[in-house]
């Protein structure tokens, strides 16, 4: 974990008021708080722009807090990047003083810290989760690029808590080619469900 500035700074990308377009929350309105810096370099990432956090200002949390009480939403999404290389304590906790409900995407590689109250575990063949982070996954978002990914689907499957939600969501440039597999392999695991980057098709952030 990288410890990020004690004057409440974070690393941040970018944060914005939109709507959830993917996994279980998927249309709820949400403010994203995307932090900069990730070493997983996921090869089909849609926001590489956020590796490098030397490129992206620090931003004081308190400013990021009014603007989330601004846009009036109660539920943030922590993203990346990926934010769980930083101590998160310090955010969660001033957005949990004003009632706010967190959620996190993250790919499980470093400890899951702060107080969440939604964990989206995205795993990636590149950078492997942590064990202990399966059993505190809520959702569990797999990304299908090839025949591959559905084997490793059930794999991990194996590994997450009967309570969690479990999705699998067509990569957004190979989605004509996988997404009849992606059907198929949910009409096969009942337990299963599709995600779709909903932004994507609605032209949103």
């Amino acid at each position: 974990m990288i410890p990020y500035n004690e004057s409440l700074e974070i690393p941040l990308m970018e944060s914005f008021y939109s709507v959830q377009g993917e996994g279980f929350h998927t249309g709820r309105p949400a403010f994203f708080i995307r932090f900069s810096g990730c070493n997983v370099g996921c090869s089909w990432c849609d926001v590489k722009e956020s590796w490098d956090a030397t490129i992206h200002p620090l931003v004081q949390i308190d400013s990021i807090l009014q603007e989330v009480l601004d846009s009036g939403t109660n539920f943030v999404v922590i993203t990346g990047g990926e934010p769980t290389m930083y101590n998160l304590a310090p955010l969660t906790a001033a957005l949990k003083k004003n009632n706010i409900e967190i959620a996190i995407e993250t790919s499980g590689a470093y400890p899951i810290n702060g107080q969440i109250d939604w964990i989206c575990l995205s795993p990636k063949k590149f950078k492997m989760p942590l064990e202990e982070n399966y059993a505190k996954a809520n959702e569990l978002k797999m990304i299908a690029v090839n025949n591959h990914d559905f084997k490793w689907a059930l794999e991990l499957d194996q590994k997450v808590s009967p309570q969690c939600k479990r999705f699998i969501q067509p990569e957004w440039d190979k989605q004509d080619g996988i997404l009849p597999k992606v059907i198929d392999f949910v009409k096969e695991n009942i337990h299963w469900k599709i995600s779709l980057q909903t932004h994507k098709i609605l032209n949103v952030r």
